[in-house]
């Protein structure tokens, strides 16, 4: 059994099988390891059936996704299996082979992606260019995190398992306030 966490937003959300949970939560860090706890009583599972764990790495919110990836990263280790790390344009292409995704986040930027675009930031102008050179665009609802098994299972099959680090495509407000102070 896949157990999936994402924190990158500002609730908790859960898969395991084809169960999903999403709730939202006062304090992330406090409610965490109760409702992960709640979720697998939910679905019939103990920590035991686990045999990997997938968490979302972003983007999204910095705390949320350093927070879901050391509780992800303890478990693993405490159970002996895999942890792989997912990120959001991996969900939405999953979904939507052929789009451009674009991401939101409120700070006159968004994050993009699509086949032909790693992952980085564009404004506005750029996102209304690059978005033409494929059929659609996604990213303003919310991914399926229930494609996360498929896409954790495939990544441990045929070995990619890459370190499981954030996934920050521009500086935190705390790194953009030093280097204005800097300069």
């Amino acid at each position: 059994m896949i157990f999936i966490i994402n924190t990158s937003g500002n609730g908790l959300e859960f898969v395991l099988d084809n169960h999903h949970k999403a709730v939202t939560v006062e304090k992330q860090s406090i409610a965490l390891p109760a409702v992960a706890e709640q979720f697998l009583t939910e679905c019939g599972a103990k920590w035991s059936n686990l045999t990997a764990i997938g968490v979302v790495v972003g983007p999204g919110s910095f705390t949320g996704i350093r927070m879901g990836i050391a509780y992800a990263k303890g478990l693993a280790l405490g159970l002996n299996i895999p942890v792989v790390g997912i990120n959001a344009f991996e969900l939405y292409l999953a979904a939507t082979p052929d789009a451009f995704v674009a991401i939101d986040y409120g700070r006159g930027d968004l994050f993009v992606s699509s086949p032909k675009h790693a992952p980085c930031t564009m404004t506005i102008e750029e996102v209304e260019t690059e978005q033409m050179k494929c059929p659609r665009t996604v990213g303003h609802k919310p991914f399926d995190l229930l494609l996360a098994p498929k896409i954790v299972a495939d990544k441990i099959i045929h070995g990619n398992m890459e370190p499981v680090v954030p996934m920050y495509l521009r500086p935190s407000y705390a790194e953009e306030a030093k280097n204005k102070n800097v300069q």
